[in-house]
């Protein structure tokens, strides 16, 4: 009898491509059914600064749209569909739930574990591109890129931006901070190192790998970091102990030139302290990714500065993001039907 799977995708995370995955992790072995959200043409919700449903973080959808579409499946493959206490009771068949993201924050895990639910999902599904638009990120700001960009498609000619006193750095004479040694700050040194960058780590959970430590990256404490760093990258999870880490006392250890980048999750920065700093020169410029409130309010005060550059939470947005990530979920659907343990539980 094949198990009963129910698929709820978007516009990015595509439902047609969790099916495909599927089919060729399982055959025969599922009963797939799908639905596609509008995400990410309507935004998510997020509870971080206004509490989401049942204390849940990112996620898209409403209870009982989730719950109807549901019904008597065992298996819920999603990348944002919420699951919260309330409405695991309300699906009392389901015993999988695979999240196509590094991190379940659309899921309650507490209620998952008392109602004896699995959940699983996909790290590092998105550490590469993350890593790459972060280097983009980066070299945007310190070889003036976007400073150009915006003079130009304003019909003015910068050719200051030649001047000594005015110009860029080059990565190989920098030293970049990383704040989080994981799946995506790991690969983000990695590239550094063959820009020839010295870096210095900052994660007291995890150790250098031999290969990074061999080429000179050294793990150093928050405070070292960001009084040596020219840029400091920021690239933790979303915790009690890194929520607005990045404050007013962080902005001032750090060097009246540095770059702030924060591709990670907006609530390690606390924006009003952020503001100050970049308005009194206490940091040089910043280059942010994603926010603590998302869409950005039109008239929000970073908007207006010229020493920021700020884009729309898509770091993580590549094709090989949605086919990796769904290949992944597929192998754990795969795993759970034959009894194995998962791949990647949380």
């Amino acid at each position: 009898m094949p198990k009963s799977v129910a698929i709820i995708g978007d516009l990015f995370m595509l439902p047609e491509k969790f099916a495909d995955a599927l089919a060729a992790a399982c055959g025969d072995a599922v009963d797939i059914r799908t639905r596609k959200d509008n995400w990410p043409d309507e935004p998510m919700e997020h509870g971080y600064s206004v509490k989401g449903m049942d204390d849940l973080k990112e996620y898209f959808g409403t209870a009982d749209d989730v719950v109807d579409f549901v019904g008597d499946a065992e298996i819920l493959v999603t990348h944002l569909a919420p699951v919260s206490r309330s409405m695991l009771a309300r699906m009392p068949n389901l015993k999988l739930v695979a999240v196509s993201r590094g991190g379940p924050v659309n899921v309650d895990m507490k209620a998952a574990a008392d109602h004896g639910v699995t959940v699983v999902n996909t790290p590092g599904r998105n550490s590469s591109a993350v890593a790459e638009f972060t280097l983009g990120a980066i070299l945007t700001e310190t070889r003036k890129i976007r400073e150009g960009h915006e003079a130009l498609r304003n019909g003015i000619w910068r050719g200051d931006l030649y001047r000594a006193d005015i110009t860029g750095r080059e990565l190989n004479e920098m030293t970049v901070g990383v704040i989080g040694y994981g799946n995506i700050g790991s690969k983000v040194v990695k590239l550094l190192r063959a820009f020839g960058t010295k870096v210095l780590v900052c994660d007291p959970y995890v150790q250098l790998t031999p290969e990074d430590a061999k080429a000179g990256v050294e793990h150093v404490t928050l405070d070292r970091l960001l009084s040596e760093a020219d840029v400091v990258t920021l690239h933790a999870r979303v915790t009690d102990e890194t929520k607005e880490m990045m404050n007013k006392e962080a902005f001032k250890k750090m060097k009246n030139d540095a770059l702030f980048v924060n591709t990670a999750r907006g609530p390690m920065c606390h924006y009003d302290d952020l503001y100050t700093a970049l308005v009194e020169g206490e940091i040089g410029s910043a280059m942010m990714e994603t926010f603590g409130v998302e869409p950005v309010p039109k008239d929000w005060p970073l908007l207006q500065l010229p020493n920021v550059t700020l884009t729309p939470h898509i770091a993580g947005a590549s094709v090989r993001t949605v086919t990796y990530a769904a290949e992944q979920a597929a192998e754990e659907v795969r795993r759970f039907i034959a009894g194995e343990p998962a791949r990647n539980p949380c």
